[in-house]
């Protein structure tokens, strides 16, 4: 039987803070649709489970990062394959032992146990500086061009 979207919701967000990220692109279907609308940076949506596959992918220059979900409130919708999920992740910086809270909000579609599109909303600044990578995204932003809609 298939997970049922609590169930996918809920082992994605202690999958993340586990570091169990082999495991992660196979909570999405082959074919999904994965975007970010706060990111700063406007980055493509995610597509495919291979594409996936690489977001989660750990780099070196990435802080060590300790972090349990905590406060999870997942809200039911009239379409039984949507749920949205308020939660954060808490924690502390490896490395300085710094204490830190990041809270999220994600809107996913789980079809046949499988997260086939979800809109992840995340605090992109805070990510960035508790990952030490805040002034790397500064810097990008600044040299990113304004578009008008």
């Amino acid at each position: 039987m298939a997970r049922s979207p609590r169930e996918v919701l809920l082992a994605l967000v202690h999958g993340v803070a586990e570091g169990r990220w082999d495991e992660l692109p196979n909570l999405y279907a082959e074919q999904t649709h994965v975007t970010h609308p706060f990111d700063p940076l406007r980055a493509p949506a995610l597509r495919t489970r291979e594409e996936l596959r690489e977001h989660f992918r750990p780099t070196d220059t990435s802080r060590r990062l300790h972090r349990r979900p905590a406060d999870i409130t997942i809200h039911e919708t009239a379409d039984p394959e949507i749920i949205v999920a308020e939660f954060e992740y808490r924690g502390t910086i490896a490395d300085t032992g710094e204490p830190f809270a990041q809270p999220a909000i994600f809107v996913l579609r789980v079809r046949d146990g499988e997260i086939v599109s979800s809109r992840d909303y995340f605090d992109h600044l805070t990510t960035a500086r508790i990952r030490g990578q805040l002034d790397e995204l500064v810097a990008a932003v600044s040299a990113t061009p304004t578009t008008s809609t």
